[in-house]
């Protein structure tokens, strides 16, 4: 899977991205397992919405196949 981290997400990363080898997991599963060694991350992660190949995951118990391109978006404030 290739990640994309944005704005806060990308600071509480500490990187703007990530290619993760992992099998078919689900919403819920890929966050607890990027924020497992870093706690900005974890703590930040809950408020994110991940887009996978463009698409918002509202469920966390979506399936993301093995390959998908997850971009995780911190809320976003403007004006």
């Amino acid at each position: 899977m290739k990640i994309t981290y944005y704005a806060g997400a990308a600071d509480a990363a500490g990187t703007p991205g990530a290619e993760l080898d992992a099998s078919d997991l689900t919403a819920a599963q890929l966050t607890a397992l990027l924020g497992r060694d870093n706690a900005r991350l974890a703590e930040v992660l809950p408020r994110c919405t991940l887009l996978v190949d463009g698409t918002p995951v509202r469920d966390p118990g979506t399936l993301i196949a093995t390959g998908a391109r997850v971009d995780v978006l911190p809320p976003f404030a403007g004006g």
